[in-house]
């Protein structure tokens, strides 16, 4: 899983103000990681803007409710990035995937925040919001977030085999959306 972005700072101070109640010290890590949260939801929820900034309040909200379960096993960036994720991975879940099931291109932003080539990035975003929520999900994890084959099929119960030919599917389909052979 890709390191935090804010990998030199320590959030260790905050995690335990804000498990102790303070909700300033809360408050901080919100900033110091929402963009990075929003930015996985946003892609998980195919471009939805209102679904992924609705996936991002509720994974802060669970984060809340949770924080005297984090154990310091890992940096509060991972922890929190995994709860997301899970958060948007149970979402999926329960709107049952529809595999025919695509996203308005009303709902592709106009722009991305770090084009390499605007007109090439906003296409390949509609592309990959246009992909059936399950495909979309496991190439997003996959070459987006860096997650092995394994560790998505653990997350969205099915084989790793499964994630394998989701991927492989996910990837024909972005091809052909972009005119590739």
């Amino acid at each position: 899983m890709p390191p935090a972005l804010a990998a030199g700072h320590n959030d260790t101070d905050d995690v335990r103000a804000a498990a102790a109640g303070d909700r300033q010290a809360f408050q901080r890590l919100y900033r110091l990681h929402a963009s990075r949260i929003h930015g996985a939801m946003l892609r998980l929820s195919g471009y939805d803007h209102a679904r992924a900034e609705d996936l991002t309040q509720d994974a802060f909200v669970r984060a809340w409710q949770k924080l005297d379960s984090f154990r310091e096993q890992s940096s509060f960036g991972t922890w929190l990035y995994r709860l997301a994720v899970n958060v948007a991975l149970m979402d999926i879940r329960a709107r049952n995937a529809d595999p025919v099931g695509y996203v308005d291109e009303d709902s592709v932003p106009e722009h991305g925040q770090t084009p390499f080539c605007a007109a090439e990035r906003d296409e390949l975003e509609r592309a990959i919001g246009k992909l059936p929520p399950r495909a979309r999900a496991v190439l997003v994890l996959h070459d987006v977030e860096g997650w092995r084959h394994e560790e998505i099929a653990s997350e969205l119960e099915m084989a790793v085999g499964s994630s394998k030919a989701q991927l492989h599917r996910a990837r024909g389909l972005l091809r052909k959306a972009l005119g590739e052979v």
